[in-house]
C-alpha cells in the first residue's frame, strides 16, 4: 500500500493547473451509455475513481479508447448484460450512476451494493425512488434490480437533494417517453456539466442551474464530443494549501463563477484570494485572522446543497483554520462521520474542541508536529496532507489510495510548488 512522507514547514509557491471535475467525469461516463454512437469526453481526470469507471464500462461491452492525454473515446454499441460488475461497484459509489442509463436504454439493471468513501450512512432510497416513479419496479435483496418494458416521464420531488440522484433521474429521463419535471434537484456545477453533455447529445432539458428541471425525452440519443469543467473541489484545496503554509499560488484552469461559496468561507478566515480570467491568484503570508460576525460573535462555516459551501470542502476548512487567529466554529451538517480524523489533527496539536460528529470549535493559530497519519475519505485525506505541509517534522500518511481517488498526480504537482513529499510503496 502507498503512502506519502512529507516535511513540513515549507510555503508553497508557483502555479498549478486545476485537474478535471471528478464529480462531473464519473456521471458523464455513466451517460455514455443512452446512446449506441461514440462518445468523446475531454478534461477527464487520471484518477483511481475515474479508472474504476471506465474499467466498469468496459465489463458492459464498451470500447475505451485513450485519444491523448485526459480525453477518451467511449462506445457502448451493444450491451453485454445489466448488470454491473461486483469488483467494480465495491470500489466507487459512483457505480450506482450506471443505474439510470442501463434502465433506460436495455429496461433492466442490477446494482450491486455501491462503495466508496466511509462518511457515514448515504442513503440510497432517492435513487430507487426516482426510478420507480418513472415506471421501473424494483426487486431489492443482495442486490438492487430495476426492471421496465418502458420509463414514462413524471412529476418528481426528491425527497432530498442528492447529486447522484438527480444525476441518475435525468439520465433515465433523458429516454422516458414524455416529459419528466424534477423538483428539488441538485444544481452543482457538476450536474451542470451532465445536463449540458446531455444536451448536446440531444436530449432537451430546461432549468439547468437551477433545483427545477424539466426533461424531454428522446426516442433517441446521439454521440457527443464534450469537455468536463474545472474541479473546484481541487481549485479550493490549493487555495486551502497555499494559505495555510504561507505560499503564494497561480491556480490556472478555474472557473470562477464556481468559487463564490468558497470565497465567502475562506473570507470567514481572512483568506483572500484574486482572479483574472480563469487564473486565481492567492498571496503569500496573508494576515489570517477569524472575521467575527456582527457584535463580535464566534462565526460559523457550514455546508449546504449548492450554492451553499460545498461539503467535500469543509474538512479543507477546519484544517486551515487551525492556522488562524481566533475561534470559528466548522459545523458538519450532511454527514454524519467525516470529522471522525480530527482527533489525528488534535494529536499533532491542534486546539479543537469536537463537540459531537458534526460540530468542532477550532482556535488558532497552533502549531502542529509531524505525525503518523491514515487517510479515511478523499478530502480528509486531503486535509492530512495541508496538516502535515505546515506541521514541523516529518509525517507519514497513510492509505492514500483514497486520496489518489480523487486528486491527479498529487505527489508530483505538490513537489513542483516546492513541498517536500514522498510518495513510497
Amino acid at each position: 500500500m502507498s503512502e506519502y512522507h512529507i516535511n513540513g514547514g515549507v510555503p508553497l509557491n508557483g502555479t498549478i493547473k486545476v485537474s478535471g471535475n471528478k464529480n462531473a467525469a464519473l456521471p458523464c461516463i455513466a451517460a455514455a451509455i443512452l446512446t449506441d454512437e461514440p462518445v468523446i469526453l475531454r478534461n477527464i481526470p487520471d484518477i483511481e475513481d475515474v479508472r474504476v469507471m471506465l474499467a466498469a464500462f468496459a465489463a458492459l461491452g464498451g470500447e475505451v479508447e485513450k485519444l491523448e492525454p485526459n480525453a477518451y473515446k467511449l462506445h457502448l454499441k451493444d450491451i453485454k448484460s445489466p448488470e454491473i460488475p461486483r469488483e467494480h461497484a465495491k470500489k466507487i459509489r459512483a457505480s450506482i450512476l450506471f443505474a439510470g442509463p442501463l434502465l433506460a436504454r436495455l429496461g433492466k439493471v442490477i446494482l450491486p451494493p455501491p462503495g466508496g468513501d466511509v462518511i457515514g450512512r448515504r442513503r440510497l432510497d432517492t435513487h430507487f425512488l426516482a426510478l420507480i416513479e418513472l415506471g421501473s419496479k424494483e426487486k431489492i435483496g443482495e442486490d438492487f434490480t430495476f426492471t421496465t418494458k418502458q420509463l414514462i416521464g413524471a412529476d418528481i420531488f426528491l425527497d432530498e437533494a442528492s447529486v447522484t440522484a438527480t444525476e441518475n433521474a435525468i439520465m433515465a429521463a433523458s429516454l422516458a417517453k414524455g416529459r419528466t419535471m424534477l423538483t428539488n434537484a441538485a444544481s452543482e456545477p457538476h450536474v451542470q456539466d451532465l445536463c449540458n453533455m446531455l444536451v448536446n447529445m440531444g436530449a432537451k432539458i430546461e432549468g439547468i442551474g437551477s433545483n427545477i428541471l424539466k426533461i424531454d425525452g428522446a426516442d433517441k440519443l446521439h454521440g457527443c464530443d464534450f469537455e468536463i469543467g474545472p474541479d473546484f473541489m481541487e481549485a479550493g484545496s490549493f487555495i486551502g494549501l497555499a494559505a495555510a503554509t504561507g505560499g503564494g499560488l497561480h491556480i490556472e484552469g478555474a472557473r470562477v463563477q464556481d468559487m463564490r461559496p468558497s470565497k465567502i468561507a475562506f473570507g470567514k478566515l481572512g483568506i483572500v484570494w484574486a482572479h483574472e480570467g480563469t487564473v486565481i491568484h492567492v498571496p503569500k503570508n496573508q494576515q489570517m485572522e477569524v472575521n467575527h460576525d456582527l457584535g463580535g460573535m464566534i462565526p460559523k462555516i457550514d455546508d449546504a446543497p449548492w450554492p451553499g459551501f460545498p461539503p467535500d470542502l469543509l474538512s479543507i476548512l477546519l484544517v486551515v483554520a487551525t492556522q488562524v487567529k481566533g475561534t470559528v466554529l466548522i459545523h458538519e451538517k450532511m454527514y454524519e462521520s467525516r470529522r471522525f480524523f480530527v482527533d489525528k489533527l488534535i494529536g499533532m496539536g491542534a486546539r479543537i474542541v469536537l463537540c459531537d460528529p458534526h460540530r468542532a470549535v477550532v482556535s488558532g493559530p497552533a502549531k502542529l508536529l509531524g505525525s503518523d497519519l491514515i487517510s479515511p475519505d478523499v478530502r480528509a485525506g486531503m486535509a492530512m496532507i495541508i496538516a502535515a505541509m505546515c506541521a514541523d517534522g516529518k509525517s507519514i500518511i497513510r492509505n492514500v489510495y483514497q486520496i489518489e481517488r480523487g486528486y491527479e498526480n498529487l505527489a508530483d504537482r505538490l513537489a513542483l510548488l516546492g513541498a517536500r513529499i514522498e510518495r513510497k510503496e
